[in-house]
């Protein structure tokens, strides 16, 4: 029978476990580590923020979560459930509600291909976000 490494044995806990069960069923949302940590803070689990950001980094390196970058010090992941790269589209960030949505617009698709053909330059859409206030945020009256 092989013997269990302290790094195969640290990985199936119970705690990875339950992060990789509320990623999955978040389904295609993003989560900040943040909002993890208030997720089971709520239920009454007590996962460390260390302990959340140890699995994310092994969930992330087997493929199984997608990471985003937001800047320097934030980031956010998603399931990886289709196993499709989410480089195809920009995304939406709330400065508010710190919501992340996927932007699928033919018009921003256009730009892309115009700044690659016209300037030699391809946009990681990966890393493209722009900030703004979601409509779930934005009070009646407010303009862009």
């Amino acid at each position: 029978m092989p013997m269990k490494t302290a790094r195969s044995a640290n990985y199936n806990t119970l705690q990875g476990r339950l992060i990789l069960d509320y990623l999955v069923s978040l389904g295609d949302r993003h989560v900040t580590v943040n909002q993890i940590v208030q997720h089971f803070r709520k239920q009454n689990i007590p996962i460390g923020q260390t302990t959340i950001y140890r699995h994310l980094e092994k969930l992330y390196s087997s493929g199984t979560i997608r990471r985003y970058t937001l800047s320097e010090e934030s980031a956010c992941y998603q399931y990886a459930s289709n196993g499709k790269a989410c480089q195809e589209h920009f995304h939406l960030k709330c400065e508010q509600c710190g919501e992340l949505i996927h932007l699928e617009c033919d018009l921003l698709d256009e730009i892309q291909k115009h700044v690659y053909k016209n300037h030699s330059f391809r946009i990681n859409a990966l890393k493209t976000v722009f900030y703004g206030t979601c409509a779930r945020c934005l009070k009646d009256g407010d303009t862009p």
